[in-house]
């Protein structure tokens, strides 16, 4: 029977009915109230671990964990939406969840530590190991998901953790054995499966994708990850590495890097496959039900958008830096976002008093550049955040947007900026046939050096790129007739889009 170590004890959580009596006072009409409270007693199963008998705690830690899930689905679905939220939401949420899969990890790993130690009650958990540690790691990926979903520093410990529920597993020959994850999860997966899965989706997404990418990036990897395998020798088909003896974030693979038998190998294998198969469901505007979002509804141009870079980052090399990056100690000054640009252009349109802020640049190249800036001084920067720039002691602005983050021990936010353009002017565009409620929209234009492409690059208001509708544009005391070719992104304030440029007759530009 289960018990718990010398007498008897009192606590709700010593006795399984009572620990089920608690359980059915969890409120159900409140997901983030209700993982808040089952949080907490995963919390306390923790604290009072030396009380229980190994098989006790695992079996109570099993109730409350498993209740969770369909709440924490519901916060993860308001959380990674495409709509923003506002900062007190966000906040909320993201405590609420980090906390819980932070609890629910180091549960599951301190049941595998005393299995190890071989304490009382662990026979009882032997067979449930398979379950355990596969279980173990999915929570370390929604720890490492809250965590890249604020560019925040990830702990050592965690790929520790990591390294040690796949080890176990390995060592003890059930890393393959097929288990449910939870319940309202269709199909089996296994450890091995985790495990790959979230090397792959931290691998392509850590610090270079926004959350709500990286969300999408990791619902796409674990359709898909049952065709992920692991080796533990060099595989020339392999694209990323892990090192189970000195555990560190998932690594491309060197050519000259240096072997030894605590590496694992990753494949794409079959994945990729599935990957191609999915694609082309996309393509035809269809986002299939068997690819699981935890009930939110995303758009299938978006999702295909995601997996087709997914598909890229995992079949091409990473790309070799054009021009090289030099150290260089520069001031430059910076305006967040595109209403903030456009008062920095020579329309005119300076209407508020914020002189913007000051970056110190640590590398620059001729398409982009490197800053460490003091989080508190960061706000509202995210991966996609447009960014105008100007270094000291040249008269004009240029454009940029934010490629990667990452946070460091000092809780600096090291950013990297692609540079669009070195220098912008404000433009005025109107339609190209006049109307009654014509009215003239104000853009930038990217002056792009030694373009001779005859093409355009805009950046507008958000949602006002048509591919239907051409445009008139002024610049330089000269008329444009803009004919549309494409929308090459989207952020939360701007559009930047592409135009055929076409000059026009002064005369045919009064008409």
């Amino acid at each position: 029977m289960l018990g718990i170590f010398g007498k008897k004890s009192d606590h709700p959580l010593a006795d399984i009915k009572s620990a089920q009596q608690v359980l059915e006072d969890i409120p159900k009409n409140d997901a983030l109230n209700a993982v808040q409270e089952l949080t907490g007693w995963i919390e306390t199963v923790v604290e009072l671990a030396d009380e229980f008998r190994l098989d006790h705690e695992y079996a109570v830690l099993r109730m409350f964990d498993e209740t969770a899930q369909q709440f924490v689905r519901k916060l993860l679905r308001d959380y990674f939406t495409v709509q923003p939220l506002s900062k007190f939401q966000e906040n909320r949420l993201w405590m609420v969840l980090n906390e819980f899969y932070t609890q629910s990890e180091i549960a599951h790993h301190g049941v595998l530590t005393r299995f190890r130690n071989g304490e009382r009650g662990a026979s009882g958990v032997k067979p449930e190991l398979a379950i355990l540690n596969a279980r173990g790691i999915a929570a370390l990926t929604g720890r490492l998901k809250m965590a890249v979903a604020r560019y925040a520093l990830v702990e050592s410990v965690l790929w520790q953790h990591l390294s040690e529920f796949y080890g176990h597993a390995e060592m003890n020959g059930y890393r393959n054995d097929a288990v449910p994850l939870y319940a309202g999860v269709s199909g089996n997966t296994s450890v091995t499966q985790e495990f790959t899965a979230l090397l792959t989706w931290y691998g392509v997404s850590a610090g270079v994708l926004s959350p709500l990418q990286e969300h999408i990036t990791e619902r796409l990897v674990a359709y898909a990850s049952d065709g992920l395998t692991v080796y533990d020798q060099y595989n020339a088909n392999g694209v990323l590495v892990f090192d189970l003896s000195q555990p560190t974030p998932p690594m491309r693979i060197a050519a000259d890097a240096t072997l030894h038998p605590a590496l694992r190998f990753l494949v794409v294998g079959d994945a990729m496959a599935k990957f191609n198969e999915l694609a082309k469901i996309l393509d035809k505007g269809i986002l299939p039900d068997y690819v699981h979002f935890n009930g939110a509804n995303y758009e299938a141009d978006m999702v295909r958008e995601i997996l087709h870079r997914l598909i890229a980052n995992l079949t091409q090399p990473p790309p070799t830096r054009r021009n090289p990056r030099r150290k260089i100690n520069v001031n430059l000054k910076v305006a967040n976002g595109f209403f903030k640009m456009l008062e920095k252009t020579d329309l005119g349109l300076n209407f508020s008093s914020d002189a913007g802020d000051i970056w110190d640049v640590e590398d620059i190249s001729a398409t982009g550049f490197r800053s460490v800036v003091p989080l508190a001084r960061a706000d509202g920067i995210k991966i996609g955040s447009l960014i105008g720039s100007k270094p000291e002691n040249v008269p004009h602005w240029g454009a940029g947007i934010v490629r990667r983050l990452s946070r460091d021990d000092k809780n600096n936010l090291h950013i990297g900026v692609e540079v669009l353009s070195t220098q912008i002017s404000g433009v005025s565009l109107s339609d190209r046939v006049h109307t009654l409620d014509d009215e003239v929209q104000i853009a930038i234009y990217l002056n792009r050096p030694a373009d001779t492409s005859g093409e355009a690059w805009l950046l507008m208001k958000p949602d006002t790129f048509s591919p239907h509708r051409s445009l008139k544009m002024e610049l330089g005391g000269k008329g444009y007739l803009l004919l549309p070719l494409s929308l090459v992104e989207t952020g939360d304030d701007y559009d930047l889009a592409r135009f055929r440029r076409m000059e026009q007759e002064q005369d045919a530009a009064a008409e």
